[in-house]
């Protein structure tokens, strides 16, 4: 389920082996290193915002997958950014994401499946990403249960390609994983198409620009550095919105009340 509100903080979090499974299957933060792979989480660290505990536990390498640097911070990012948006219109939102290795076919026709593994510990590059999405308005809502599968590929992807792209049965999906997601739901039942229900909009260009922007600046550590994401933001030709600047005003005067008593307290008595 995606619990998004609450004010843990991902600052103090590490990536670190999950305790819980035997050394010898899990991997470790060298198997990364240098691998031109970031570590992508699957349940996300900011769905997990109503403990310190959840958040930090989201860190385990259990949780991580080798994924391409651009989809980690982009397109997935986008994705969990609009299951957050979901906890507003439906009461009850849960999520299951994960790695997929999908056969390619060759020139010579065959279908095959193989996959880049990373560091000492072999860690297996996955083809694919999954996220399955199951909501429901209330627990007494005589509205249907809406449920929406995604596939995307481990790559960059732009902006352009909407999330319906991507979209799948979830008896396909079952298929290609070999996993049963929701065993206790009743599909005899109505079940709404996600997209048919909601938006699946992502954010756009502009909106995610800016969104990444306003989490600058609250990370920011210096007035120049403040400056510059305002410079940044120009640069790409987008206006700020009243959120954005209000953040940024409220930071401005922060760091400069900073600067200020710290100069204070270097002068000579």
């Amino acid at each position: 389920m995606c619990f998004s509100s609450g004010d843990a903080d991902r600052k103090h979090c590490k990536f670190r082996p999950d305790p819980s499974i035997p050394p010898v299957f899990s991997a470790l933060n060298e198997d990364y290193l240098g691998s031109g792979w970031s570590r992508g989480h699957m349940a996300a660290a900011g769905d997990n915002k109503f403990s310190t505990k959840a958040m930090a536990e989201t860190f385990y390498l259990s949780n991580i997958v080798p994924q391409n640097f651009d989809n980690n911070s982009g397109y997935w990012n986008r994705i969990e950014m609009y299951c957050r948006e979901l906890t507003e219109r439906f009461e009850d939102v849960w999520i299951v994401s994960g790695p997929l290795t999908l056969p390619q076919t060759g020139s010579d026709g065959k279908r095959t499946v193989s996959y880049q593994v990373i560091g000492q510990d072999d860690v297996a590059v996955p083809s694919h990403l999954y996220k399955v999405i199951l909501a429901r308005k209330s627990p007494v809502s005589p509205e249907p249960l809406a449920l929406g599968a995604f596939v995307v590929p481990n790559e960059a992807i732009g902006f352009q390609p909407p999330l319906t792209e991507f979209q799948m049965s979830l008896q396909d999906l079952e298929k290609l994983s070999g996993l049963v997601f929701f065993p206790r739901l009743d599909r005899t039942n109505t079940i709404r198409n996600l997209c048919a229900v909601d938006t699946c909009k992502l954010l756009d260009f502009q909106e995610f620009t800016l969104y990444l922007s306003t989490r600058k600046i609250e990370g920011a550590s210096s007035v120049l550095r403040l400056e510059k994401i305002m410079e940044n933001l120009k640069k790409a030709g987008i206006e700020p919105d009243g959120h954005f600047l209000s953040v940024y005003e409220k930071k401005l005067e922060e760091l400069k009340a900073k600067e200020q008593s710290g100069a204070q307290e270097r002068k000579p008595s």
